[in-house]
């Protein structure tokens, strides 16, 4: 018994190979298979252009890029009903050769480069190919879309169910790119001086913390007249006082850092060493660096 029509087209529209690729997006350079059901005359081979249009044979340039197989035939029956191609076109488009299989992964991971993906994967399995963040690594990302351009920032999460359900797929063609996370500096009579990564997903380093990421104040220690020097807008910094001792007396509220922030904190006054701004901020750049995890 042979098939009917319907059946057949139900059978191709619903091919494993259409749904293993039907969520990648067309771009321009890729090669492209457009198939009229019961019109086998207007079956085409064709390349998107740099335009992101294809030529079709009975039919307009029609844009392509940036849509998935099945809204590309959508787009083309469209076009043939609007230009009085034909009454109720069946259109199957699939894609034979992507131009651009690879991913880019920039920025603080281990081994940044162009990695050969052929389907969607999730973010984390991506960024695993580039041996996954480093320690300098800000754990908000950004992906930028092949093609459409569009930027996603998404949050490589410490928490295993939050990274899981809420990757993004990674299709190819897309770029990565992770940015150096925010450092803030602690220099002076404290148990570990050197600069603090801020890694901890969203969250925010205080004065607090970072102290206590230090190693705190030595007994012999002065807090009371410990400093803060930020950057200003200008590239300029500015000199403040800063009430540590308050602080850890919870007689002052705990304060939030900014990106490159130094805290000093002097020595006692019998090792008091006398420290200007200049040579804070040059001592930030042989500083240690620790992840503040």
């Amino acid at each position: 018994m042979r098939l009917s029509k319907g059946i057949v087209l139900m059978c191709l529209l619903a091919s494993p190979c259409l749904a293993q690729k039907e969520s990648l997006l067309i771009g321009p350079g890729d090669l492209v298979h457009v198939q009229v059901f019961d019109t086998p005359e207007l079956e085409q081979h064709i390349r998107v252009t740099d335009a992101g249009k294809i030529k079709l044979l009975a039919g307009d340039d029609v844009t392509v890029t940036g849509l998935t197989p099945n809204e590309a035939a959508r787009a083309i029956e469209k076009d043939m009903i609007d230009g009085h191609w034909m009454l109720a076109p069946h259109v199957i488009v699939t894609v034979e050769q992507y131009t651009t299989e690879n991913v880019t992964i920039l920025g603080q991971v281990h081994s940044p480069g162009s990695y050969a993906i052929e389907t969607p994967r999730p973010v984390y399995d991506v960024l695993a190919l580039a041996g996954g963040l480093n320690d300098l690594a800000d754990h908000t990302v950004t992906i930028e879309r092949h093609g459409t351009k569009e930027k996603i920032s998404y949050i490589v999460s410490n928490n295993a169910d939050t990274a899981l359900d809420s990757a993004p797929l990674i299709y190819p063609g897309d770029a990565i790119i992770v940015p150096k996370a925010d450092i803030v500096y602690v220099l002076g009579d404290v148990g570990r001086p050197g600069g603090y990564v801020k890694s901890t997903n969203d969250g925010q380093l205080t004065v607090l913390r970072v102290i206590s990421l230090a190693g705190s104040t030595p007994p012999n220690a002065v807090p009371s007249k410990a400093r803060i020097i930020r950057k200003q807008a200008d590239g300029s910094y500015v000199e403040l006082p800063l009430p540590l001792a308050d602080m850890q007396k919870g007689k002052q509220p705990d304060m939030p850092l900014e990106a490159n922030d130094v805290i000093y904190v002097p020595f006692s006054y019998v090792r008091n060493i006398a420290v200007n701004l200049g040579g804070l901020i040059a001592s930030t750049s042989s500083a240690a660096i620790y992840v503040a995890k």
